[in-house]
């Protein structure tokens, strides 16, 4: 079963109906029981770093997903601001993160670029990692949305990368743990063939 975290900061219906339209059901909760049972779990995100950490915080939620990520292996995917919480820590605010991949997360700082960096950009697949298995075309076009960029210390997590201004790192894996800086459930064909990905995985 999948479990699309619902802690108040991200687009849980639209991942919801985008995994529908690729054959998976999923549910929407903040219940620990309901969590505790799940085969993967998607952290949602949109907004600032220490509210999303604040929020797992108030729900009591972050030694149970530390237990299932970390302890369970149970597969785990963080979007967007999702995947920024997987870091140890965020220019962003003081809060820590929840640290399962060595990295912190930094401002975009450039007097030529319009931040935050909103709209359709290509991941370079540095990997072939599964996630971006039955992807065609020789371009994967995402949607972004987001100020801060993930700057991933383990080389070896890294698995997509985007140009602005800089190249920085867009998808990272660590094992049974998966984060994308893009809006899989924004990006059409991709995101969706990205999701069908992602539940289909071991």
């Amino acid at each position: 079963m999948i479990v699309i975290i619902d802690y108040g900061m991200g687009n849980v219906g639209s991942i919801q109906n985008m995994l529908k339209r690729t054959g998976f059901e999923s549910i929407v909760s903040r219940d620990r029981s309901v969590i505790d049972t799940a085969d993967k779990i998607i952290l949602p995100g949109v907004g600032a770093f220490d509210a999303a950490m604040q929020s797992l915080k108030e729900l009591d939620l972050i030694d149970l997903l530390h237990q299932k990520a970390v302890v369970e292996k149970k597969t785990i995917l963080g979007i967007c601001l999702g995947m920024q919480i997987l870091a140890a820590s965020s220019e962003e605010g003081k809060l820590k993160g929840l640290g399962w991949i060595d990295a912190e997360v930094k401002k975009f700082q450039s007097d030529k670029l319009k931040i935050p960096h909103m709209g359709w950009n290509i991941v370079h697949d540095v990997k072939q990692s599964q996630l971006f298995a039955n992807m065609h075309k020789p371009e994967l076009r995402f949607y972004f949305v987001h100020s801060y960029y993930f700057n991933c210390h383990d080389k070896t997590a890294i698995i997509g990368e985007t140009d602005y201004g800089k190249r920085f790192t867009s998808a990272v894996n660590k094992e049974n743990i998966w984060g994308v800086q893009f809006h899989p459930e924004k990006s059409h064909k991709f995101g969706m063939q990205l999701l069908k990905n992602f539940a289909e995985l071991n």
